[in-house]
């Protein structure tokens, strides 16, 4: 039977400061155990990585539902990377823990790897509330799925990276020419005329990997991949903070360096 195994990392916070009110991963984890395609010869496979010491606290709320796997530092690379260590799936893919998937999302992946080793997927940004922010183009990290063979070859996330590891990770993809498709919704552009003056972020992927990117549109007018914003987002942490934004601007630096470019 094949497995996929789906990596969250996690710092077992929710929407309440209520120690006692339900965590972000404790629904993403649902999430994916909902997933269609596992009601379709698949096995999954969900692993929660966690902050040094955190290992108790999340098998007190996930041991039955989930591989709790400890990270040496308290660093997100650190908490994927010993996600990573754990996978035993044929493919492989990434949820952030207060992220959501539309329930066919995996099987639609899944279902591309004839042609491509690699899906990631617009996403739709809402509040904590559910209030809809924006339509987000970049391939943010919870709508990765690939092969494990694409994970063994690109190798797990840099340490080195505290704001911006899945840019970096991207960078390496795209240096191996991995071919890759990103969905779009059925409303958004394909033609590069319109790609290019109306969605921005789309058209920064085609200049940094247009040789082997495609877009696919499917029928939903909505994105596949539901992004949670918040205060204790990644990027809220940076656009609050001097000292973060001056690492996001060296961590750019050091890809541009490497890449010649940022990667998308």
């Amino acid at each position: 039977m094949p497995r996929i195994s789906v990596v969250i990392p996690s710092r077992l916070q929710g929407p309440s400061q209520d120690p006692a009110s339900p965590w972000f991963v404790q629904r993403s984890v649902a999430c994916v155990r909902g997933q269609s395609i596992f009601k379709k010869g698949f096995e999954p496979e969900v692993i929660v990585g966690v902050d040094p010491g955190m290992s108790g606290l999340a098998n007190q709320r996930l041991a039955t539902t989930a591989i709790v796997a400890e990270g040496a530092e308290r660093l997100q690379a650190s908490a994927l990377n010993a996600g990573i260590a754990r996978i035993s799936g044929d493919y492989v893919a990434f949820l952030e823990d207060d992220d959501l998937w539309e329930p066919t999302y995996l099987e639609r992946a899944i279902a591309q790897f004839g042609q491509f080793q690699f899906v990631s997927s617009t996403h739709l940004e809402r509040t904590v509330d559910g209030t809809i922010v924006r339509i987000q183009d970049y391939p943010t990290p919870s709508s990765w799925v690939m092969p494990r063979a694409t994970l063994e070859r690109v190798g797990g996330f840099d340490p080195d990276y505290r704001w911006h590891l899945d840019s970096e990770w991207i960078g390496r993809l795209n240096a191996l020419r991995t071919p890759r498709v990103h969905f779009v919704e059925a409303t958004a552009p394909i033609e590069l005329d319109a790609i290019s003056s109306v969605r921005p972020t789309l058209w920064a992927i085609l200049q940094s990997a247009a040789e082997f990117t495609s877009f696919l549109r499917h029928e939903s007018p909505w994105p596949l991949v539901m992004r949670t914003v918040h205060p204790g987002s990644g990027m809220a942490q940076i656009a609050a903070s001097e000292a973060k934004q001056a690492q996001s601007k060296e961590e750019y630096q050091r890809m541009m360096q490497r890449f010649g470019g940022i990667p998308w």
